[in-house]
């Protein structure tokens, strides 16, 4: 087995064992562990045991949910509020998301807890001479902090399409200018999916490259990357086990598409 597909295989795997369904109306969403299920019926008799999981009424869904996220927060089950809003759109046939169905808009940091799938934005920064620019996220992080993660990442707020947050992020976290940031190139989305401390982490990821000039050093602008790294693809290869789970599944299917691992 090579190395990257070692490190790959040592990535979390999702298990649905004790969790339960959160439905919105019909629709299967998220996922619930019995502690937050048993708090959401506690807690509201708008979020009521079916037989099948917690449902909440599709009708004031929204109202319903952030409702019980900011009470969530007050109890400690939330942290990381960010007021920043995620969308939450149906689910198509397989699994995916329909996005012409927005269904709510939630606070970010409530989207692990309820176990409803959030979307990103991951971009890759390397050099002509096959290095990659990583970026080391800071200690004040709420999720993941001092791990290595792609030049550029961050999730997808409501209302932003994918491209504007793609030149958003890279000037935010990297000091990439808008004129360099669109020739960026979408390479596909990726899915995560796992159970972590604070709830089911379930993420589409779409995977952007861009080709940086050799005399560009990136640069933080908004306090939430400590430091980056020009590394060789061995460096980086060594070092996966350093990255956010999402950064690492993400550099290795640039590797591969690459041709350079």
């Amino acid at each position: 087995m090579d190395t990257l597909a070692a490190y790959l295989n040592k990535q979390p795997v999702f298990s649905p064992t004790s969790l339960q369904r959160l439905y919105v109306g019909d629709e299967a969403l998220g996922w619930l562990e019995p502690d937050t299920a048993t708090f959401l019926r506690t807690f509201s008799p708008y979020f009521i045991w079916t037989g099948r999981g917690i449902e909440v009424e599709n009708r004031n869904a929204e109202a319903h949910l952030q409702a019980a996220a900011l009470a969530m927060r007050d109890a400690g089950l939330i942290r990381g509020w960010r007021n920043e809003l995620y969308a939450g759109f149906a689910p198509t046939g397989d699994g995916l998301l329909d996005l012409e169905r927005p269904l709510f808009q939630l606070e970010r940091a409530a989207f692990r807890r309820f176990g409803f799938t959030s979307r990103a934005v991951h971009i890759n920064g390397y050099t002509a001479d096959n290095q990659l620019w990583i970026g080391r996220r800071a200690l004040s992080k709420s999720i993941d902090p001092d791990r290595l993660d792609n030049l550029a990442a961050g999730g997808l707020p409501a209302g932003e399409e994918i491209f504007e947050c793609v030149i958003r992020e890279l000037w935010e976290e990297a000091g990439v200018p808008a004129e360099l940031a669109e020739c960026a190139v979408e390479t596909g989305a990726i899915r995560t999916t796992r159970n972590e401390a604070d709830g089911t982490h379930d993420e589409i990821i779409y995977c952007f490259d861009l080709e940086l000039p050799a005399d560009f050093t990136p640069h933080n602008t908004d306090g939430e990357v400590a430091g980056f790294m020009a590394m060789t693809v061995d460096e980086v290869i060594e070092r996966l086990p350093e990255f956010t789970w999402d950064a690492g599944a993400v550099t290795a299917d640039f590797l591969r598409r690459k041709g350079w691992a």
